[in-house]
């Protein structure tokens, strides 16, 4: 990970329910970012939500 790029952390399934809960969303509804983006952590398959915390606030995606 580069020293600018903005952290992204992959949720767990609790996380995503409680987010999407809140939110009153569903993932379809979410931001996408693409499955072979360079900046999502080890691991991430298509469906997962990342969080990603940048100085402006917290984003949310789903990988598609």
């Amino acid at each position: 990970m580069h020293i600018l790029q903005p952290k992204h952390i992959k949720l767990n399934e609790k996380e995503s329910e409680e987010l999407l809960k809140k939110l009153n969303v569903s993932k379809s509804q979410l931001p996408k970012i693409l499955s072979n983006d360079p900046a999502l952590p080890e691991g991430c398959n298509v469906g997962d939500i990342i969080k990603i915390e940048r100085k402006s606030g917290v984003y949310y995606r789903v990988v598609v």
